[in-house]
């Protein structure tokens, strides 16, 4: 692109300075001020390079300096979320693991509870049915007095009983006796 630029101004610079030489005032190029011009733009931009080439590099370097530290800061970010990550995740596992091995306990305990309340109500049950046998009995026991002493005062009267003399007799000395 260089070279075009170079190749098309000198195609319109090159014939027009030769050209230029055949008027009435013949003036060259080197009776013109076209040096004094081209001295004048040297020294305007070398003036013009000595002021500001200083500030304007010292903004390029700061600039340069500030994305430089910006990326540092950035990258810094980035190792941190990635540690934090790396944390997450193995406060995750572990956590994972603490879960499993809660899950694991409570069904352990849960067993065990299960099993204490099999054995209690399974006690309980035949202390249950001691207690029905043997209110079972006494209320035989009782039915049994109970219709013994119906019988026995009701159903006997002392017409019922016959005794003799010698059966009172012997009824008495083996009383005493």
């Amino acid at each position: 692109m260089r070279i075009k630029n170079i190749a098309l101004i000198a195609t319109i610079l090159v014939p027009s300075l030769v050209l230029a030489g055949h008027g009435e005032h013949h003036v060259t190029m080197f009776d013109s001020d076209f040096f004094y011009r081209v001295l004048n733009f040297a020294i305007f931009a070398g003036l013009l390079y000595y002021l500001a080439a200083n500030p304007i590099k010292a903004f390029f370097v700061g600039r340069s300096e500030g994305i430089a530290n910006q990326l540092e800061e950035i990258e810094a970010k980035l190792q941190a979320s990635k540690n934090e990550r790396l944390l997450a995740e193995e406060n995750l596992v572990k956590a994972e693991e603490k879960a499993k091995e809660l899950v694991a306990d409570a069904n352990n305990e849960a067993k065990i509870l299960a099993s204490n309340i099999i054995e209690k109500n399974t006690a309980l049950l035949s202390q249950l049915e001691k207690q029905a046998l043997e209110k079972q009995e006494l209320e035989t026991k009782k039915a049994m007095r109970s219709t013994i002493d119906d019988v026995l005062n009701n159903g006997i009267t002392n017409d019922d009983i016959t005794i003799d003399e010698s059966k009172v007799v012997s009824l008495v000395s083996n009383k005493v006796a």
